[in-house]
């Protein structure tokens, strides 16, 4: 299972109400830390949990605390400092020095799931919200959490942030479905990079109208395998909200089809197999402007890290589409459009 949003609650759902359960969410760090504020794990009683709130180091003290919130039926706040030769998390080794500021609270119908089945149906249905989780003060009454759907799907992600609202103190953090990357071509070396980013937890869809390409037996990990004509893979993309592709079907035509395919329809990535003058030939084909198609193409696909074998060009291919996601150019992108 990844730790994605999206597969921690497709995991979480079917027992809900088998076990108690706690969430837990890192609010705030100061420092480093492995993982940031919107980090989210859930915890049950049949010990059983699903993410993780720091590399490993402080999940077994989480545990016991969570053990503690399920007694209590209220929410924790637990602070852990890793420079601190006093703090538990000093002698648990924390790698990272940082402090990590955890909130450990109740997850049951009484409390709506802390709006874990709206974010569920929320990501399922490929649309972005935001998730507010009270902070309570030592001692006070803790708030339900609120999630609320945006009317346009963003799919730049948030860092999360401390509100302060009427006094209380709010984790305001930025729900997105994970990448929809759409694989065009249904070739061997197209296998690894379905596996590679199912195993990242995106969804997939392989499209390839040829009949001995992307048979069932070799991309039953793709999330949808499609073999319609391309004419219909541009409504496709947008339907299934798909931000990023790749182009390796081995044929320029097919190519060159999937291009004007996917053009205008708003991708975060989009990948070209092959050399550089391989790309020139798709461009002419496609009675495209290379200059002007926008985003603009990566071709040759990836990351220059020497592979040769499918498996080192997936992971190259793979990595750049990463990159060009979650980037720190997708982010500061993002930032000045805001």
């Amino acid at each position: 299972m990844t730790m994605q949003l999206a597969a921690m609650l497709s995991r979480w759902e079917p027992q809900r109400d088998a076990d108690e359960w706690i969430l837990g969410t890192v609010y705030q760090t100061e420092g480093s830390s492995y993982r940031k504020p919107g980090a989210m794990s859930l915890i049950s009683s049949g010990g059983e949990q699903l993410g993780l709130l720091s590399g490993g180091c402080l999940e077994a003290d989480i545990r016991l605390n969570a053990r503690k919130v399920m007694a209590s039926d209220i929410p924790m706040c637990i602070r852990y400092d890793g420079d601190d030769e006093d703090d538990l998390s000093y002698r648990l080794g924390i790698g990272c020095g940082g402090v990590v500021h955890v909130l450990l609270e109740p997850v049951n119908a009484e409390n709506n799931y802390q709006g874990l089945l709206d974010i569920q149906r929320s990501l399922a249905d490929r649309q972005s919200g935001y998730l507010k989780q009270h902070i309570p003060a030592p001692g006070a009454v803790s708030l339900p959490s609120q999630y609320a759907v945006e009317s346009v799907l963003t799919r730049k992600r948030e860092k999360s942030r401390l509100d302060v609202v009427d006094g209380e103190n709010w984790l305001i953090s930025h729900i997105t479905p994970a990448p929809h990357l759409l694989i065009a071509g249904g070739g061997i070396d197209a296998q690894p990079v379905v596996a590679l980013a199912n195993q990242l937890g995106w969804e997939t869809t392989v499209w390839d109208p040829r009949p001995a390409n992307a048979r069932d037996e070799f991309f039953h990990m793709a999330d949808h395998r499609l073999r319609c004509p391309v004419e219909e893979l541009s409504q496709w993309v947008r339907d299934a909200a798909v931000n990023a592709a790749m182009l390796m079907t081995h044929s320029v035509p097919m190519d060159a089809q999937s291009l004007s395919a996917v053009a205008g329809c708003g991708l975060d990535y989009v990948g070209l197999l092959g050399p550089t003058h391989r790309r020139e030939e798709v461009f002419v084909e496609a009675g495209l402007s290379d200059e002007e198609y926008q985003p603009r193409v990566d071709g040759p696909a990836g990351f220059d890290i020497g592979g040769e074998l499918p498996e080192s060009i997936a992971l190259s291919v793979i990595a750049k589409c990463h990159d060009a996601i979650f980037g720190a150019a997708a982010i500061g992108a993002t930032a000045k459009q805001e």
